[in-house]
């Protein structure tokens, strides 16, 4: 085929013939994302609720939590139909938005465990400078710039990618991946969309967060080895929960990063598609879990919400 028009619709191909199976993966997508929206909301409202939780490091965790719910939403509902589907078609539009989604759910994702890192850091390193440092009015900045950069970012890299020409139309995955779609192309230019999906998708979101986070994490580690036993479990408090959905989200990228570019036939099929879906599975309910599970402040407003909702009736 001369032209990317021409091609309307792509198969993804790793559905296969699912028969009357279909319909329990249908269930568990379903109950997989009404548990997300479940949990992250819970979240957002027991911080909303109480006042004493309005404070910059809440407000970076509820807007992780509607990321998360982003993040879900950019994949599973579109896999539930996919599931129910004998086709297993997805329409060139909404194959490029849910790439879109993706992409940027991840960038801000990484934007917000970064900036969490450095409010780490102010806290337990600069404790009396920190609400001179990290005010609610920096907060509402910073969050509006992580959702405003990553959608240029994730924006510019699409519209490289958008215009190629493709020859193929069958993805091996199940969804759309941005890499896999370059594939596709019959392009000779295609290499400006690959440097482009290195330089940005990969240094700009990924290995610059990280460098900024491990000085972060050096400088808090060298203050706990010297300081008192309350600050060492402050920080453990505070930091684990971040350490741990920083950890799942580097394993998810590192995941996809190798499976589109590498033959992965080696790995079980089933175990295949869970981990090529780990950031949008596991990702959005890890985090609430730990940080709900870790934090004192939030256990302690989510039982009283629990209360008060219970005297109610």
């Amino acid at each position: 085929m001369e032209n990317s028009t021409e091609i309307e619709s792509f198969v993804l191909a790793m559905y296969g013939n699912l028969g009357n199976m279909k319909y329990l993966y249908f269930s568990l997508a379903l109950l997989l994302y009404l548990a997300v929206i479940a949990v992250n909301a819970v979240l957002i409202l027991v911080i909303y609720m109480d006042r004493n939780l309005h404070e910059p490091m809440y407000l970076f965790l509820c807007n992780l939590s509607a990321n998360e719910v982003y993040g879900s939403t950019s994949l599973l509902p579109c896999l539930m139909a996919q599931i129910l589907s004998d086709t297993h078609e997805i329409s060139f539009f909404y194959c490029f938005l849910q790439i879109f989604n993706i992409h940027t759910y991840v960038a801000i994702e990484y934007g917000t465990l970064t900036i969490m890192a450095y409010d780490r850091y102010v806290c337990i390193c600069k404790p009396f400078h920190y609400n001179v440092i990290v005010t609610k009015r920096l907060v509402q900045k910073v969050i509006v710039v992580i959702w405003i950069a990553s959608f240029v970012e994730v924006g510019v890299l699409l519209s490289f990618t958008i215009r190629l020409k493709r020859c193929k139309n069958v993805i091996n995955k199940v969804f759309c991946a941005h890499h896999l779609v370059v594939e596709l192309s019959c392009s000779p230019d295609r290499t400006v969309s690959l440097v482009h999906d290195l330089v940005f998708g990969l240094l700009f979101t990924v290995v610059a967060p990280m460098i900024f986070i491990s000085y972060t994490y050096g400088k808090i580690l060298s203050v706990c080895l010297k300081g008192s036993a309350e600050t060492k479990r402050k920080a453990l408090d505070t930091c684990t929960p971040h350490f741990a959905s920083l950890t799942s989200l580097l394993f998810a990228c590192f995941y996809s990063l190798i499976s589109q570019r590498f033959d992965m036939r080696v790995v079980p099929y089933p175990l295949c598609v869970i981990l090529s879906m780990f950031v949008v599975m596991v990702q959005p309910l890890l985090s609430p879990l730990m940080y709900g599970l870790k934090l004192s402040k939030i256990k302690t407003a989510f039982n009283k919400f629990l209360t008060l909702k219970t005297l109610q009736h």
